[in-house]
């Protein structure tokens, strides 16, 4: 099967092609290692030279600025598809705008459409365009195949767009040969952590619509019972950060993505918070996944898909926006022995495996 993946090139605080990283790259290549061929058409919102990438798996990607003369440069592709280069099916994602736009290439070029939401995309800022939440709307319900990142944004769209096709429930995949069990004091003294504290914390956005600050409070209440916790955080961040001050808050900055394991291994509890929004409660918990991958204890918000992972019974979820409830969960882990989550973790092959299944399915006529 020829595939035609069509997403933007910026995204998470990352770059596609430089930094070659995630969903937008890792499900292509997985799917090229299951003997498809795969061309990649990516849209830089930010101005790039034109850049052509063969990856190691051979998807063949071909990066497009959207301004300026983006439409243009994105015929002119397109023109070079068709005939006996044209692919068999579409698989578009990564913003309501790139929905849209694989909708209107798949009726260009009469192809199946399968649309992948790796977020809830009606969240994003480019969908408050005008008419573009309606298109974004009409896109997954006229797509042959929906792959939606979790069960709470698989029921919010049969309830908003009455999709046609079949939806599937596929989350991110992770990196299993980064994130897996390492040794504690070691990945301590790797980023120069202290080697026999108590360490709590997280890797990942630090901003309110995250809900971060519930972990800053949580740990300002703990502190002052125990002497020997520290906070450990690294990440983007908004000002959220600077409001809270306190000589055991152990800030990393911005880590390198490779690195992140090595901070994960390195805690007691790793946390993971959210906000119960239009955001938190459609989106794939990664961070709890990879904490899982690496085998170390978690305390997270009970939102979206969380519960169906981490049941209420077990202590380790919090209702968001509580930092007390956190706070109590986090001594639970503490003290209770660190109660561990035995779960199935999917890498990146097994995810580009279920995508086949779907590609696979959308390819066939539908029956009425």
């Amino acid at each position: 099967m020829h595939v035609l993946t069509l997403c933007k090139r910026q995204y998470t605080a990352r770059d596609l092609l430089d930094d070659r990283y995630g969903r937008l790259y890792e499900i292509p290549e997985g799917l090229a290692r299951l003997g498809h061929r795969v061309s990649g058409l990516t849209l830089s919102y930010r101005r790039r030279p034109d850049h052509y990438h063969e990856s190691p798996a051979g998807v063949q990607w071909q990066s497009i600025n959207v301004f300026p003369g983006g439409p243009w440069h994105l015929a002119s592709a397109v023109r070079a598809l068709r005939g006996p280069e044209c692919p068999d099916i579409i698989l578009a994602g990564s913003d309501a705008p790139t929905c849209v736009l694989g909708q209107h290439l798949a009726r260009h070029l009469g192809l199946p459409l399968v649309l992948d939401l790796y977020d809830n995309y009606e969240h994003f800022g480019l969908t408050r365009i005008p008419g573009m939440r309606q298109a974004f709307r009409r896109a997954c319900g006229d797509a042959e195949g929906l792959s939606v990142i979790s069960h709470t944004l698989a029921g919010h769209l049969r309830a908003t767009a009455a999709p046609a096709g079949e939806v599937s429930v596929i989350g991110n995949g992770v990196r299993t040969d980064l994130f897996h069990p390492a040794d504690r004091q070691a990945s301590r003294e790797q980023l120069g952590l202290p080697r026999h504290a108590s360490l709590i914390g997280c890797a990942g956005a630090l901003d309110a619509s995250r809900g971060i600050d519930d972990m800053f409070r949580a740990f300002l209440q703990l502190a002052e019972q125990r002497t020997d916790l520290h906070l450990v955080i690294a990440g983007p961040r908004d000002g959220t950060v600077q409001r809270y001050q306190h000589p055991r808050i152990l800030d990393l900055g911005v880590l390198p993505w490779r690195q992140v394991p090595a901070l994960i291994n390195s805690l007691d509890v790793s946390i993971v918070c959210n906000r119960d929004s239009s955001f938190g409660r459609y989106c794939f918990p990664l961070k709890l996944y990879e904490s899982l991958a690496c085998g170390v204890p978690v305390v997270a918000a009970a939102v979206g898909d969380v519960p169906l992972l981490l049941p209420s019974e077990a202590g380790l979820t919090y209702p968001p926006g509580e930092p007390s409830a956190l706070a109590a969960a986090i001594v639970r882990q503490l003290d209770a022995g660190n109660v561990k989550v035995h779960a199935s973790v999917a890498d990146w092959q097994a995810r580009a495996a279920q995508i086949q299944a779907l590609l696979t399915a959308s390819s066939a006529p539908r029956r009425h």
